[in-house]
Formats: C-alpha cells, sequence, structure tokens
C-alpha cells in the first residue's frame, strides 16, 4: 500500500499546467484505485534510457497488473514493452544493450510458475527463457551476455513417493502452516539462446530461505559469482546468512568471510578486485547493517560506513569502483550518500524527493555515474527520478500521478522531542486538510513496524486518506527505528514494549503540548509490530478512544514457535524462552499478558495465512476482549502472507479502519 504510485506522459509540462485547471479536493478511498506504482528502475548500458515496472490495480481481478516500460532520459518519451501480463518482476538490461529479460509467470501451464523471458528491442515477441518445475526466483545476466545465472527451489528426491502418499516430512526451523520438506534453492545457468539449463551449486544447504530472495552479482570477467549462503532451507535458520563465492567452471564453492550470520547483498566491484556486503554490526540482528568491503580472493574486509551511523537500506558501486551509493532511512527522510572507501560521505541534495525504500532503496547507478530512482514526495506517490550525477538535482521523468498530487493535502512536517531514554526523537505530524489555527483535532496514531523501520514525510495514501477525514495524524518513531543510528536501534534488546511505549508516550505529549489536540478523541493503530505497539499502548495507558491492531504480534512464546521467523527471534530477547528463566522476560515483554488492562473498543484486522505474525496471536486477543465485554471486531482475509494483498482487499481494510476511527472520534 504504501508503495502504491502512478505516472503519465508529457510529464514536465503537465507536472507545471495541470494544477492552475484543478478543482483542489482532498483525497478519498476511491482515488488509491488511481495510484501506479513505480519500481525497479536500470539505466541502460549506454545511459541513455531507464527501464522500469509501471504497477495499476486491476479491481477486476483483485491483482497488480505490471508493465515493462522503456523511457528516453533525453526526451521523456515512454513505451511499453509488455502488456496484459500480471505478475511481470525483475526487468533486466542485457550487457550490451539490445534485449529486456524479466520474470512472469508461464500462462501456458497450470501451475503458472515464475519463468525468465527475454525481449529484444529490435521487435518481436517476448520469448520464453527457462522452463524450470518449481519456477525461478532471481537472476542475473552474466557480462558477456551469453548467458543468465538464476535460482530455482529444488525438486524432492522422493517426488514420486509423494505422490503415492508418503508425504510426511520432518519439520524443523519452521513455520507452522508448512505442509511439505522445504527445499533449498540453488544456481544454475542457462545460455541466453535458451537449452538445457547446467546446475552450479548442489546439496542440503540453500541459495537463502525459500521466502527471501537474494541478488545474484557476477565477477566482471564472469568467471565467479558471490551469492548468499543459509546452512538450511528453514526459514528460522535464516540468520546464519553468509556470502559465498562460486567459480562457475568449476563449481567450487568458497566462503567469503570469517562470519557465521548476518550477511547479505554481495556485489563485486565494476573492476572486479573487491567485494561488498551487508553485514549486522558485531554479528548481532539488534544492529545496524553497514557496507564492508573484502578483497575479491577472501577476508572479512572493512567497514567503509564508520563515518555514517545508519542502517544501510540499499548501496550501489560507483562506476570507479572507489566509492559506494548509500540508501538510508535517516530522522524523518530517506537520504543517499556517496561513501569513498576510506572517507567521509557525502550527503547528496534530494530536494522533496525521497527515493522507495520498502526495506531495500529502490534505485540503480549507470555505468557513467547516473542515478536513477523510485522516489516519493510529500504530496506525490512515486515516480521515475534521474540525476546525471551524484551532484545533480533529481528530475522527475514520470507523471503519472499527477491527479493524486493536485489534490488538497494538509501540512506534513517533522517533529522532535527529548524521548525518555535520553534520545532525541522524532516523528511526523500531518495536519487535516483546510486546518483551522487555534481549532482542537482529534488524533491518530499511526505506529510503523518493524521494529526496525521507520516513519517519514513521504506520501503515505493511509495518512493522507485519514487526514482527510478531519483528524491529525501523528507517526512516531521510538526506539528501535533505524532512522537515527545504532545505539537507538539496539536500544529495545529484551525491551520490546515499555522504553518503546513510553517513547511514544513522550511524543504525544510533545503534540499535545502544541494545543492542537482534543485529547479526548485520541486513537492508536498499526500493522506487525505496529500492532504490538497498539496492544501495549492499549495495555498500559488508558487515553485511547479507539484502536486498531493489524497483523499483531502479541505473544513472544506464539511467535518463537510458530511463526518464520521463529528460533532466530532469540536476538531479540536473552534467548529460547524455553530456556532457564527465559520464559518470564518472555511473558513479560508480550502485550497479550496485559489483557486485563484493556478498555479500549479495539479492531483486530489478520491474513489467516499469515506465517510472520500467526493469526493465533489475534484469536486469543480476541477472545481476551470479547469476553471481557470490550468493544471488538475481527476481520480476517483468506489469504496468506502478511500484508493485506490485492486493491479489493486494501480498499476494503482501509474502509474498515476509517470506519472503525470514525465511530469513535467523530
Amino acid at each position: 500500500m504504501r508503495n502504491q504510485n502512478k505516472i503519465a506522459l508529457f510529464a514536465v509540462a503537465l507536472a507545471t499546467i495541470a494544477p492552475s485547471f484543478a478543482v483542489a479536493r482532498t483525497i478519498q478511498i476511491s482515488d488509491v484505485r488511481n495510484i501506479v506504482e513505480v519500481s525497479n528502475p536500470l539505466i541502460s548500458p549506454d545511459g541513455k534510457q531507464i527501464v522500469f515496472l509501471a504497477t495499476r490495480p486491476d479491481y477486476a481481478k483483485n491483482d497488480d497488473d505490471s508493465q515493462v516500460v522503456l523511457v528516453d532520459i533525453a526526451s521523456g518519451v515512454q513505451r511499453n514493452l509488455t502488456t496484459s501480463r500480471p505478475g511481470v518482476r525483475s526487468p533486466e538490461w542485457s550487457p550490451h544493450g539490445s534485449v529486456i529479460a524479466y520474470i512472469a509467470p508461464d500462462a501456458s501451464t497450470d501451475a503458472q510458475n515464475d519463468q525468465i523471458y527475454v525481449l529484444s528491442l529490435h521487435g518481436g515477441k517476448p520469448h520464453r527463457l527457462t522452463n524450470v518445475p518449481n519456477g525461478v526466483d532471481v537472476f542475473a545476466w552474466k557480462p558477456d551476455g551469453k548467458a543468465i545465472g538464476f535460482t530455482t527451489e529444488d525438486v524432492p528426491a522422493n517426488e514420486a513417493a509423494i505422490d503415492r502418499g508418503h508425504d510426511y516430512f520432518e519439520v524443523g526451523n519452521d513455520p507452522y502452516l508448512t505442509t511439505a520438506a522445504p527445499m533449498p534453492l540453488h544456481l544454475w545457468v542457462i545460455a541466453a539462446t535458451g537449452g538445457a539449463p547446467q546446475r552450479i551449486t548442489s546439496g542440503s544447504w540453500s541459495l537463502a530461505t525459500p521466502d527471501i530472495s537474494v541478488p545474484l552479482s557476477w565477477s566482471p570477467d564472469g568467471r565467479e559469482m558471490a551469492l548468499t549462503r543459509v546452512p538450511t532451507p528453514h526459514t528460522g535458520d535464516g540468520d546464519r546468512s553468509t556470502i559465498i563465492v562460486v567459480d562457475i567452471a568449476s563449481k567450487q564453492v568458497r566462503k567469503l568471510t570469517s562470519h557465521e550470520r548476518f550477511e547479505d547483498y554481495a556485489m563485486f566491484s565494476p573492476d572486479g578486485s573487491k567485494i561488498a556486503y551487508w553485514f549486522s554490526l558485531h554479528e548481532n540482528d539488534m544492529n545496524e547493517g553497514n557496507v564492508f568491503v573484502a578483497p575479491q580472493q577472501g577476508g572479512d574486509g572493512q567497514n567503509i560506513m564508520t563515518h555514517l551511523d545508519r542502517d544501510v537500506n540499499g548501496a550501489f558501486w560507483m562506476p570507479d569502483s572507489k566509492a559506494i551509493l548509500i540508501g538510508a532511512p535517516d530522522g524523518t527522510r530517506t537520504s543517499l550518500w556517496v561513501q569513498p572507501l576510506d572517507g567521509q560521505p557525502r550527503k547528496l541534495e534530494l530536494g522533496d524527493v525521497d527515493p522507495s525504500n520498502d526495506n531495500n532503496i529502490d534505485a540503480t547507478v549507470g555505468r557513467d555515474g547516473a542515478i536513477a530512482f523510485s522516489g516519493y514526495e510529500p504530496t506525490r506517490p512515486t515516480e521515475l527520478y534521474y540525476m546525471s550525477s551524484a551532484d545533480a538535482a533529481p528530475r522527475r521523468l514520470t507523471d503519472f500521478n499527477h491527479a493524486i498530487a493536485a489534490l488538497d493535502y494538509g501540512r506534513n512536517e517533522g517533529i522532535t522531542w527529548q524521548g525518555p531514554g535520553g534520545f532525541l526523537e522524532d516523528g511526523v505530524l500531518t495536519y487535516p486538510p483546510g486546518y483551522v489555527a487555534g481549532k482542537k483535532y482529534p488524533l491518530v496514531l499511526r505506529i510503523h513496524g518493524g521494529p526496525n523501520e521507520g516513519s517519514n514525510t513521504d506520501f503515505y495514501d493511509y495518512i493522507r486518506l485519514v487526514s482527510a477525514h478531519g483528524y491529525l495524524v501523528f507517526q512516531p518513531n521510538y526506539r528501535g527505528s533505524d532512522n537515527l543510528g545504532n545505539a537507538y536501534m539496539d536500544a529495545t534488546w529484551n525491551d520490546g514494549g515499555d522504553g518503546p511505549g513510553k517513547d511514544i508516550m513522550a511524543g504525544l505529549a510533545a503534540v499535545e503540548k502544541l494545543g492542537i489536540v482534543d485529547t479526548s478523541r485520541i486513537a492508536v493503530g498499526g500493522w506487525s509490530n505496529g500492532g504490538y505497539m497498539t496492544s501495549w499502548l492499549i495495555g498500559h495507558y488508558q487515553v485511547w478512544k479507539a484502536a486498531v491492531l493489524g497483523a499483531a504480534y502479541t505473544d513472544c512464546l506464539e511467535d518463537y514457535d510458530l511463526s518464520d521467523s521463529n528460533a532466530s527471534d532469540i536476538w531479540y530477547w536473552k534467548g529460547s524462552p524455553w530456556v532457564g528463566d527465559n520464559m518470564a522476560a518472555c511473558r513479560e515483554q508480550s502485550s497479550i499478558s496485559y489483557w486485563k488492562n484493556i478498555k479500549t473498543p479495539t479492531l483486530i484486522l489478520s491474513n489467516t495465512g499469515d506465517v510472520r505474525v500467526p493469526i493465533t496471536q489475534s484469536y486469543a486477543m480476541y477472545h481476551a476482549l470479547k469476553d471481557n465485554h470490550v468493544p471488538v471486531t475481527f476481520i480476517a482475509w483468506p489469504e496468506s502472507g502478511h500484508e493485506v494483498s490485492g486493491p479489493v482487499r486494501i480498499e476494503d481494510m482501509l474502509r474498515l479502519w476509517l470506519d472503525w476511527l470514525d465511530r469513535y472520534l467523530k
């Protein structure tokens, strides 16, 4: 939902003249239907064009319709390379720039597994390159353009026995809805002209777990590939990720560093002499991820971000192999820096634009040092932006969302306060359209998830819809957020609720001091860890008129036993709740433990197949409130995944959430 955006032709001209003809009105749920998401930009090898995805909601199919679009940088002229291909993703230029490859479901089979397709820019129809039974996860062109490396999940060795009914399997660190033994992902290579693919890696280990995609990085000479390995395909073992380098000809695998966990996103430098990778400081998931650069032949290398205290969300080599473009949350913004391998980082001047950042910065660097990214402005969903160099101002190349940008929005500003833990904290305050000074307004708190995420001033359809209903909206960041440095991010170890709860309440007090809040009408809500913090707040503070718990984590024991992260949750607490006296800390930090204190009317939202935060936790909260006569409504969607997906379901979710707020705040 946060990443939905829109595009149109005649970008610069329409952007300047459209507002003068528009009749200002506030955003409505129906307007969300017109938001187009811009994503996956990649600059062509010759630096003249950019390929990207434009995704529109298809309400008739309750799905998203993505198109691969090509834009000429100089003129802004666009053309669609694909049409009517639901599920298209990951467009990639061939090294010589004459072919685009992408992943899409194979509609010719019942399974509709994702396969690689190639499309010549000289004309003709897309050609399916792969036909692997479990589909393609990720791929990368070989530097000479003659082959493509890709990963796919193995077929079970006992597949015939499974078909005959012998389908029992041994459970490991798996989520509770697992119905078959997870199979490892491995590396294959296929000629760019097609034919039978060649298996490169094999074994019981896996190239990341099946729920996570990891990038593939070829060495410039095409002899090696750097990628991420985990010891098993069980999702709870995903914390033991390390970087490996694979010799394609010999199929030999070597480990790059001495680390045993929390490595990811390996990237060969353009000159092939170095490999950059992400690594959680001190091999602890509670800490920031920083970029390390190691020699190609091996070694731990050096942390190049010692002067940049931020949690890396994106890293891209600059063409000279002497610096890396870093993207990260930065207060209430998302910023880009050019980070030399040895020296001070330089923050880029982006104006009002922030790169898209759904856990990964959606950007690319061209061979000449140009930068392209999908980005937000405070009142505009994502568009495509281009910088001819790191010193240039961003230039918007698309205008899909001009109608959304022309609507009437309230002021959106950062706010800071002194937190009880000694931190100077921040958040975002959004005013309703037509705000009248001196008038007091109902206030809605929207708590971000993670906890290692952050709220910022970017366009967010939920926030704009709530403010259009006449509410102030406050998005507080709290300890554990990844926007203010490592000490702040690490401060929730074994303190998931109490400390962050006090931070949020301190932020609420700072907003109330502005004298604009009707303190008798305050609501709170959030998704995932935001749902957890919401349930913690309504169990500890009696100031709320209404609450919304979206996919709320409420019970550390159930999360440890049943979720996809399961055993790797130990990094947030003292350790396994089943060991020693750790159960007491687990129960103390579980918001369900404080059910007796909850009196706030609560809307509960969840997916039945969510394994990130199993719906069992929502059932427990529902019965705890219902049996004690607290007004509660529990809504579930019959789908897998942690987020509500599909435009129809998202629209229903937004309407349910807004109606709940209106019921108690109007």
